[in-house]
């Protein structure tokens, strides 16, 4: 899994973190998995088309001290479909950017 990947964490900022992410993406049905949807300007020609789709989303894991962004952009509505892939370049950076203003917003170093 191509992922982008934030280690060494203190605790106090894996609160801040889990907090930052309960209001700003969506929960799954696992406890540590959280989905951000990625606006439809930065969707993929095939992802823009398949509306029924919509929306797509990367997945944000959080361990005990670490915070993983994935950089597979699935369908949050369909389990499989070609729509779901690796992120283009724009997808990429919108996700490492993600991660970066959250840990700027939170005053997280790591």
């Amino acid at each position: 899994m191509k992922a982008y990947f934030l280690d060494e964490i203190a605790s106090e900022n894996m609160n801040k973190i889990t907090e930052f992410l309960k209001g700003n993406a969506s929960g799954s049905t696992m406890e540590q998995v959280f989905w951000v949807k990625l606006p439809e300007d930065l969707l993929s020609p095939l992802q823009f088309q398949h509306t029924a789709c919509q929306p797509h989303a990367f997945a944000v894991e959080l361990g005990s001290d670490w915070v993983k962004l994935e950089f597979l952009v699935r369908s949050l509505e369909t389990m499989k479909c070609d729509c779901s892939a690796y992120c283009t370049d724009p997808q990429r950076d919108y996700i490492i950017n993600f991660a970066d203003r959250m840990l700027d917003q939170l005053e997280v170093t790591t």
